[in-house]
């Protein structure tokens, strides 16, 4: 028997009941039939009613190999190219009809492959353009594609033709308005001439004898359920088709239970659970699900409070530990998962998670309803967290490695990643910046169509595997950040659905949440209202979900400078004022200061990044009050690596060359958005004479020399994932090689091979010096409260960050020349190389140093290397030391000529490279002059090829010497 998906809500019956979206003849075609096809481009939605014009039928076939309804077979006509040969004939008055002359050969089915449906979306012709299609009502339910059963030969079946219902995957009955005393009208098809009865709860309505159409009219005479059947018996079998018209009994009306929250409410004993809902305004809401077989009952008919605003019922005979799933059916008509669940099946995207990924993933109950639905399960399994002792990074210093999972392991998995976490420690990343991870439309999205926020994206494993991840994450010491979209949702979102203007195809207008039309310039999905107190409940409650459940340490809130209701757009949410938008906006500012507010409550210290690219005035002021901002300095940073220099000064990227107090400014030169700066590089670079930014491995150059800078500078940072060995695949490329900007947010290769290139890994090495500098005791200072001076408008580029104690000087070299950089160190002595070891005697005025094209150094005061750092003090400017060593490099025959300023004691040492003490020798007390000093041919013997250091020293003044070894 054939059932017929109640459309669960009391409808208004519309238009002719002889009138169907599509109708096939014959009715029960099967696989070598040839069946004709009308389609009325009057009903459904409606795409193509009254239009001029050709219209052509897109169509395939569901057979046994299919996985689901969106796994079409052996489709006739490519998408993008309408054939003449799938045009329709237009019969007027909005029908289109097409033939077929043999269903299994038409589609080339091979024998043996079992057809079990044909599957339709009809199109219009506009070449180039947007395509017009008409589906089915409900574009949200099988993307609106329409499908008709196809029979096995000699089948004997029957169906209701009236009241009518669209062709989707599940037959859906359209809109009946009814209650008690409302007549419904009947009919029935048989497939052959039988005996057919029509029958209303358990009674014969009207009965034909060798019939194959049977008519009628039925009273309803009773509220809750009622039952319609069709039956036609052959004398050998019986066959029957149903569908059910609910007649809601009054709501009941009763106060919310103290301490539940919305969602799911579970009780001790693990047998019972309560669900909330908050929907005011709506009529009814009954509770669909496994526990009563997906039909609509008055026993699940929730209770209503008072002041209409919410919707409870508690839910007992639970088993523990069982997962159930289960809907809101709202007014009868609309059918929606629970916005505060935590797990959720998709009919669509589901059957594409391989269970390695997900293990045991509970089955979708196909056949017994439609759209996305919720889980609940009590009993579940208690995660038992680790990490007990950590602390969140200070957020001054902050190394952020922004991570698509999707395109970062090849198993895209929780497990996968947390098995990576020798990589980040390594590289020296103190936070992991995770692209939305809580349900989005689809498997393969960015994350930026959010649909359901406390569930955690099946595609990337279970949640209990999220939490290990977070866990171990922690013990390294490792921050996790959620990048979190609540300036917008999409179309799946329940609470869009809730209320939507069907016909205007938005927000309604008494939608709690969100604005019919967007507010602001660059919005995608559908604009929340964050001036609503019921967006700022929301906001509120999922945050702190995401921080207490998971142990979040923060968010990277998504498009942030749309939390505004200043209107900037027309009325249709089009021509809006960019720079209007931009400017600064009071309201905006309250908003976040009282979402910070919110945050730090909920989990003090917790992280708020901001992507709001706004002026400076009101990131100012944001970044004052604790909030962290991003920077976006791709384009600088990347003219600087191509050797532009017009456009190169990236001295934005300071948060004190911003005037903020705060070093809250998020500064980067790559991110998910951003075009790779290896791509840039090697297609836009520059060059002079034999020198060539463009070559692959002077590229890789020019980026380290742009992430030191980067890198080198006070504050928090991002790196985007493979960053540090020099991803050069662009943002828009395309699985087949190609470059499209259709493909910006499509899978993208991922390089681990790039660790078999000894320059990349140069390339990653570089970005791990520098993350291990900030790091160090000595120096990590620098990077939070550090004071800067610099020059980053020329090609050769200086930046200066000092404390009372550690100091930093950067040099490089932009150009595609080689140049004499002029630079004056803040302090003299001996300063060290971070990347080489190498020494420099710094003489804290102008001094020239040259570097070659690409070449860059970082200087410290103190030498990181080996167990003793050298010191370096300042030096009486009138008084120097003055010392040479004859011959140089070292020999047995050299000797250490040197003139003191004053009398004192005098001892002279000598050193390593690393600083590490190899000889020290006290020569006395020495009266102010010149002196001789004959090193010990038994020390030198027994050194080493190689730079060292001889350090002279009278009371407390000090001076360095590199010698030679050869």
């Amino acid at each position: 028997m054939r059932k017929f998906l109640l459309p669960l809500f009391l409808l208004l019956l519309c238009g002719s009941l002889n009138a169907q979206l599509i109708s096939v003849s014959p009715t029960f075609p099967k696989d070598g039939d040839a069946v004709t096809i009308v389609f009325d481009a009057s009903k459904g939605n409606k795409g193509l009613n009254n239009y001029v014009g050709d219209i052509y039928i897109h169509t395939g076939v569901i057979t046994d190999k299919s996985t689901g309804p969106g796994d079409w077979k052996y489709v006739k006509m490519t998408w993008n190219t309408n054939t003449p040969a799938y045009k329709m004939t237009a019969l007027g008055n909005n029908k289109y009809e097409y033939k077929i002359s043999n269903i299994r050969s038409f589609y080339g089915v091979p024998a043996g492959e079992e057809i079990r449906k044909m599957a339709f979306v009809f199109r219009d012709y506009n070449p180039g353009g947007s395509v017009r299609e008409g589906k089915t009502s409900d574009l949200s339910v099988d993307q609106g594609n329409m499908y008709w059963d196809v029979y096995p030969a000699n089948t004997h079946a029957i169906r209701f033709t009236e009241p009518e219902s669209e062709p989707r995957y599940i037959p859906y009955l359209l809109p009946q308005s009814a209650s008690v005393g409302s007549v419904i009208n009947l009919k029935a098809v048989s497939s052959k001439n039988a005996s057919l009865l029509l029958i209303l709860n358990g009674n014969n309505l009207q009965s034909a004898s060798n019939a194959s159409i049977i008519s009628g009219m039925a009273t309803i005479t009773t509220t809750g359920e009622n039952i319609f059947i069709a039956t036609a018996n052959d004398g050998i079998t019986t066959v029957g088709d149903t569908f059910r018209i609910y007649v809601a009994p009054p709501v009941n009306v009763s106060p919310l239970p103290a301490g539940l929250k919305e969602g799911i409410n579970y009780e001790v004993g693990d047998q019972a659970a309560t669900l909330v809902l908050y929907a005011p305004g709506k009529s009814r809401v009954n509770l669909l699900g496994d526990f009563n077989n997906w039909t609509e009952t008055s026993a699940y008919q929730m209770n209503k409070t008072a002041d209409g605003k919410f919707f409870w019922l508690r839910i007992s005979g639970l088993t523990p530990g069982i997962e159930y799933g289960y809907q809101y059916l709202v007014d009868g008509t609309l059918r929606i998962g629970d916005p505060y669940c935590e797990k959720v099946l998709d009919p669509w995207n589901d059957p594409f998670i391989d269970p390695t990924t997900y293990p045991n993933l509970k089955a979708y109950p196909t056949g017994k309803t439609s759209g996305i639905i919720s889980v609940l399960q009590t009993k579940q399994e208690t995660y038992n967290w680790q990490a007990t002792g950590y602390q969140r990074p200070d957020q001054r210093k902050l190394v952020m490695y922004e991570v698509l999972l999707r395109d970062f392991v090849t198993r895209h998995d929780w497990k996968t990643l947390k098995d990576s976490l020798g990589y980040f420690k390594n590289l020296g990343i103190n936070a992991l910046h995770l692209m939305p991870f809580n349900e989005f439309e689809g498997n393969l999205s960015w994350g930026y169509n959010p649909s359901y926020y406390f569930a955690p994206d099946k595609f990337y494993g279970p949640k209990n595997s999220l939490k290990a991840f977070i866990d171990e994450c922690h013990k390294n010491g490792i921050a996790v950040i959620m990048d979190m979209v609540l300036n917008h949702s999409f179309g799946q979102s329940p609470m869009v659905q809730l209320y939507f203007d069907g016909i205007s195809g938005r927000p309604a207008a008494n939608n709690p949440w969100f604005n019919p039309v967007a507010r602001h310039a660059f919005n995608v999905g559908y604009d929340m209202n964050h001036e609503s107190a019921d967006s700022k409940r929301f906001f509120s409650n999922v945050c702190a979900y995401w921080l207490q459940e998971y142990k979040l340490d923060g968010f990277r809130f998504d498009l942030s400078k749309g939390f505004t209701q200043k209107n900037t757009c027309d009325v249709n949410g089009g021509n809006c004022d960019v720079n209007g938008w931009s400017a600064y906006d009071a309201s905006r500012v309250a908003i976040w200061k009282g979402y910070y507010d919110t945050l730090q409550k909920k989990s003090p210290n917790s992280y708020v990044i901001l992507e709001h690219l706004g002026v400076n005035d009101e990131e100012k002021e944001l970044a004052s009050y604790g909030m962290m901002l991003w920077g976006n300095m791709n384009y600088n940073f990347t003219e600087a690596a191509k050797g532009q220099i017009s456009n190169s000064n990236f001295r934005g990227a300071l948060h004190s060359d911003r005037g903020w107090q705060q070093p809250h400014l998020i500064s980067y030169m790559e991110s998910h958005d951003e075009e790779r700066s290896m791509v840039k590089v090697k297609n836009e670079g520059l060059s002079s004479g034999g020198y060539n930014t463009k070559d692959p491995v002077t590229a890789l150059k020019r980026n380290e020399l742009a992430a030191t800078f980067l890198l080198a500078m006070p504050g928090p940072k991002l790196i985007w994932q493979f960053g540090e060995l020099g991803y050069d695949l662009s943002i828009n490329y395309c699985s087949n090689g190609t470059i499209n900007n259709n493909c910006r947010t499509d899978q993208k290769p991922i390089r681990w091979n790039y660790y078999t290139d000894p320059d990349r890994v140069k390339l990653r090495n570089v970005y791990r010096s520098m993350l291990e500098l900030r790091k160090n005791p000595y120096f990590s200072d620098l990077f939070a409260a550090g004071s800067t001076a610099y020059d980053l408008a020329p090609a050769l580029k200086w930046l200066q960050v000092t404390t009372d104690s550690s100091k930093m000087m950067v040099i490089g070299n932009f150009g595609t020349t080689q140049g004499n950089i002029q630079v004056s160190f803040p302090q003299s002595g001996i300063w060290y190389d971070l990347l080489t070891g190498e020494p420099i005697a710094a003489t804290g005025s102008a001094q020239n140093i040259p570097l070659a094209a690409g070449a860059y150094r970082v200087y410290l005061n103190r030498s990181l290397a080996g167990t003793t750092p050298t010191p370096v003090y300042d030096i009486d400017r009138s008084a120097l030391l003055i010392m040479q060593v004859r011959p140089n490099p070292l020999s047995s025959m050299s000797v250490l000529l040197y003139e003191i300023p004053e009398s004192g004691s005098v001892r002279i040492s000598l050193f390593d490279i690393s600083g590490k003490l190899v000889s020290s020798s006290n020569v006395g007390n020495k009266a102010k002059g010149g002196y001789q000093y004959r090193f010990d041919p038994a020390v030198i013997a027994r050194l080493r090829k190689g730079v060292y250091l001889v350090e002279l020293q009278i009371n407390d003044k000090r001076k360095l010497l590199k010698l030679l070894v050869q």
